[in-house]
């Protein structure tokens, strides 16, 4: 059991017990965050960052950590995100190895890794999680909350919880719940480390770790998250060298792609633990903003958009991508349309990128142009 803390990162402790909504409670808890910017006189310039299932809080480069973050092109000085205007924070996830309280972190109770003795963690109990920390910061209201991914779902959470919290929200790729079609996905990629004899039941060393599982699990992944036409598109049908490809194995690794994924999948494995990978994944399956309704309409559906129109907040966009199979274009269209249900200033933009769910990490041509005209309307 890991944890993966990036230099630079920083800690608010969480309150003690912190209570879990599906049960249960923490103690001695913590989040990870980072920081770039200057929060200005007035407090009103902060901006939060929520992440996808498995990055840390370092975003971008700063001085305490230099090294290039995972939004990196997205946000700094001059950047879509302006950190010359803004006070940036970016919060690791609860339930997460990178510096934030979960399943690989020890429990005070027993000086041991929780393990599967965590508790159960829902969507909603990052929200509540990423709140403290902006509270914790002198940040009495957000001027807007950023949610990429399983952030989007956070970000929904943390407004609907925390009324008057932010300002404006852009979400991108997110979802107000999550559909049958991504459920099935996760749902293969936990059985893929549960079945892997390694991680018996969660009581994994570093001797004994469950490596093909979380080789298989990530390598599903990574298909989702990008779509069919990238995949020809850089990979065609195009076949190893032969003296890349296996000499005892008739079924081994014979084409690019594959060799792609068995790369990415290794680099992976080791930097994020899988215990944490099951609690995070399970998180998003539960996901329904839709159970905050007081009175159940006709359809799931209906309970999303009611839910979302309840939600206050001055303005917000939703972006998604055409070729996103994961999060697909008709669930931020439908939080587009719930948050204007609510009075919101509340635009949906669908982009033609070809690079599927990651667009937003890797389109910057695209995505860039849309977040800085958003927050400029902020200001």
């Amino acid at each position: 059991m890991t944890e993966f803390i990036p230099p630079g990162t920083r800690f608010v402790e969480l309150p003690s017990p912190f209570p879990m909504k599906r049960g249960g409670a923490l103690h001695g808890a913590r989040m990870a965050y980072e920081t770039w910017g200057t929060l200005d006189d007035e407090g009103d310039n902060a901006v939060l960052i929520l992440t996808g299932l498995s990055p840390d809080a370092h975003a971008a480069s700063s001085e305490r950590n230099p090294e290039p973050g995972w939004w990196e092109a997205m946000l700094g000085p001059g950047r879509p995100i302006d950190t010359d205007r803004w006070f940036v924070i970016c919060v690791n996830s609860l339930g997460s190895c990178k510096g934030s309280t979960g399943p690989a972190s020890t429990n005070p109770a027993t000086g041991e890794p929780y393990r599967l003795d965590f508790p159960d963690l829902s969507v909603e109990d990052g929200a509540d999680a990423a709140a403290h920390v902006v509270r914790a910061l002198g940040v009495e209201r957000l001027a807007c909350v950023i949610g990429n991914s399983m952030g989007g779902m956070v970000a929904l959470a943390l407004l609907s919880r925390h009324p008057g919290i932010a300002r404006t929200h852009i979400n991108i790729s997110g979802a107000a719940r999550a559909l049958p079609f991504s459920i099935a996905i996760r749902s293969l990629q936990r059985e893929a480390i549960r079945l892997d004899p390694n991680w018996n039941h969660g009581h994994y060393t570093d001797e004994r770790y469950p490596e093909s599982g979380m080789r298989m699990a990530r390598k599903l992944g990574v298909i989702t998250y990008r779509s069919a036409l990238e995949w020809d598109g850089r990979f065609g049908r195009v076949r190893l060298d032969p003296d890349r490809r296996p000499d005892d194995d008739p079924f081994g690794l014979e084409f690019e792609v594959e060799s792609y994924l068995e790369a990415h999948a290794r680099r992976f494995v080791r930097r994020f633990d899988p215990n944490c990978y099951l609690y995070l994944s399970r998180s998003m399956d539960w996901f329904d903003l839709g159970d905050y309704c007081q009175v159940q309409p006709t359809s799931r559906a209906a309970d999303a958009r009611d839910a979302l129109s309840r939600i206050r907040i001055e303005r917000a966009l939703a972006i998604g991508v055409h070729t996103d199979i994961l999060f697909p274009l008709q669930q931020q269209q439908e939080i587009a349309e719930g948050l204007a249900a609510g009075g919101a200033d509340a635009r949906f933009l669908p982009l033609e990128s070809p690079q599927g769910h990651d667009a937003f990490l890797v389109d910057i041509a695209r995505f860039g142009p849309a977040v800085r005209g958003f927050l400029d309307r902020v200001r």
